[in-house]
């Protein structure tokens, strides 16, 4: 085992965890050693990666949460806390992003894109980063998007949201250091299930300096490199693992 990268004994929860770039994360937190929870709205996808990181020795908890609701948010940090006792890694992964012109926009589903994107993982995070304060310390890393840091017509609910998300972590950097880091990562175009409302699918070249989009595995020394022990001296950031869009 890599030693910068050793999170033996670490418990690790990662919200939207059970698919994309949320999958990648969980399991390459439980292939390096930690325990790992995952939560997302569906009990039975979150239970199938959790059967996938107990196979490789690990313990693995498998919840339920929409964290767009705050009274769901304070659930999971309840469950995740009496079966693990703490948590040494809290990636804020949950997220989405419809596409449609602003001016079709319902405030039903502005209230949704924002609550998703912001007001629940605000909450998470707020409750998540008290315990670590109080306890042994720890990592957030806040999931964002190239759409917070340029002009995405058509999802502007989204960027909006994650541009908030963006400057929370700097934020709760300060008001919980120094036992608790808070950074964020901000990917560009991945390779996820969500190439599938890409014209092309996601293969055809954009216009980044890379050409191309990620496969949802290039996210992981950046997500490692953030909840290592090794990187101390990095909070409040934002590592762009996009490509060089910007």
């Amino acid at each position: 085992m890599d030693p910068l990268f050793d999170f033996s004994g670490k418990i690790a929860l990662v919200t939207g965890g059970s698919r994309g770039l949320g999958y990648q994360m969980v399991k390459a937190f439980a292939e390096r050693g930690a325990d790992v929870i995952i939560a997302s709205r569906k009990l039975e996808n979150c239970e199938a990666v959790a059967e996938e990181c107990r196979a490789l020795g690990r313990r693995a908890l498998a919840i339920s949460a929409h964290v767009g609701k705050w009274d769901q948010c304070e659930s999971l940090v309840e469950e995740a806390y009496a079966a693990f006792g703490r948590i040494d890694i809290f990636v804020n992964n949950a997220g989405m992003g419809p596409a449609m012109p602003s001016h079709e926009v319902t405030e039903a589903l502005f209230d949704s894109v924002v609550n998703l994107n912001f007001k629940g993982p605000f909450r998470l995070a707020s409750l998540i980063s008290k315990r670590m304060s109080d306890g042994e310390g720890g990592s957030i890393i806040n999931v964002s998007s190239s759409g917070a840091l340029m002009p995405l017509p058509g999802t502007v609910p989204y960027g909006s949201a994650k541009a908030a998300l963006n400057a929370m972590s700097k934020s709760l950097a300060w008001e919980y250091a120094p036992k608790v880091r808070v950074n964020t990562l901000s990917p560009g175009g991945f390779r996820t299930d969500i190439v599938e409302a890409w014209p092309d699918k996601g293969l055809g070249p954009i216009n980044i300096p890379r050409g191309h989009a990620a496969e949802p595995h290039e996210i992981l020394t950046a997500a490692l490199f953030l909840a290592s022990p090794a990187s101390v001296n990095v909070t409040g950031s934002l590592v762009r693992c996009d490509g060089g869009q910007h």
